[in-house]
């Protein structure tokens, strides 16, 4: 009998590379997305005649709670939420409400549903903000979110916790570190760099504007992490993990690598800094240590940074091209 699935946000990057593994894998796909005007699935349009879409909203308990009643759901993927670091220092109450209280509302519509549903929070880097310096961040390392998307985060990392302990419910979350690919959305840098060149390569625009170039990030590919997320689930006991490369690299190694390879050169001709794109509070370096996940889940990223803004960087140009 297939195993079910409902996954949130399926419209996003990493809800559709998972919804690829599970597809393979033969589960039952219910992907969830928000009521909008436009019927676009995003990212996961290739998947139209694959899954079972319905709509839902994190701030609606109901929705939710009928959704698990109908699928009936062996596990459940958060992917949900307001993900944007910048935007919700503009948008902190909607992004406190969704990012937050949204996984609350997961939890209690799984907890009303009575099926004993394993639960993946995603958490993310953003939780240790202000750690200093180039500190390998793990499961131990005390968090310091920096934004209000790192702050309700915590809210939604610790409510999962606190689930599991309370109501022995099978919830884990994955504190994952930068994840991109070609299906990034375009508002975030690395994918702003790469549709940039694309861009410039055909003529179509001559800058891209960026802020702090000295920020380094532990950047891996959502292809991998996905897998992760799945493995954390498979698992007999319900835990929480990083998922990171224990690497790092700054804006500026990006766009060197990112012009490069698209035989622009010196990426200085085409990249300028602008204020506005600064944080409130800059978070200088995020670098993961995995080695738990490693140990206790066999997972280890495959895809290289360098292989990654590549990839990234060809898929934007094919695109851009062709339209």
């Amino acid at each position: 009998m297939k195993k079910t699935v409902v996954i949130t946000g399926i419209t996003g990057q990493d809800s559709s590379y998972l919804a690829d593994l599970l597809l393979e894998k033969d589960y039952k796909v219910y992907g969830m997305k928000r009521r909008t005007a436009s019927n676009d699935l995003g990212c996961a349009t290739h998947l139209e005649n694959d899954i079972e879409v319905v709509e839902g909203d994190l701030l609606d308990l109901p929705s939710l709670t009928k959704l698990c009643k109908l699928a009936k759901a062996d596990e459940f993927y958060n992917l949900a939420a307001m993900s944007h670091v910048g935007t919700s220092f503009d948008q902190p109450v909607y992004t406190a409400q969704c990012t937050g209280l949204g996984v609350l509302n997961c939890l209690e519509a799984i907890r009303e549903s009575r099926y004993h549903t394993k639960f993946y929070q995603a958490s993310t880097s953003e939780l240790f903000g202000g750690v200093y310096g180039e500190t390998l961040c793990s499961e131990r390392t005390p968090f310091y979110p920096r934004s209000p998307y790192g702050v309700a985060k915590l809210y939604g990392h610790w409510i999962t916790i606190n689930y599991r302990e309370s109501f022995k419910m099978f919830t884990c979350t994955g504190i994952l570190f930068n994840h991109e690919s070609p299906r990034r959305g375009p508002n975030f840098v690395t994918r702003k760099v790469t549709l940039a060149i694309a861009n410039i390569k055909a003529g179509k625009q001559d800058k891209v504007y960026l802020g702090n170039l000295d920020a380094k990030r532990d950047w891996g590919h959502a292809r991998d992490y996905v897998e992760g997320m799945w493995r954390m689930l498979q698992h007999h006991t319900p835990d929480d993990y990083v998922l990171a490369t224990g690497k790092t690299h700054s804006i500026r190694d990006l766009c060197n690598i990112a012009f490069a390879h698209a035989g622009l050169g010196d990426y200085t001709k085409y990249v300028k800094v602008d204020p506005r794109f600064y944080r409130p509070c800059e978070v200088d370096v995020l670098i993961g240590d995995y080695s738990k996940a490693k140990q206790v889940l066999g997972w280890e990223p495959t895809t290289t940074f360098e292989q990654l803004v590549r990839e990234m960087v060809d898929a934007d140009c094919t695109l851009v091209s062709s339209s």
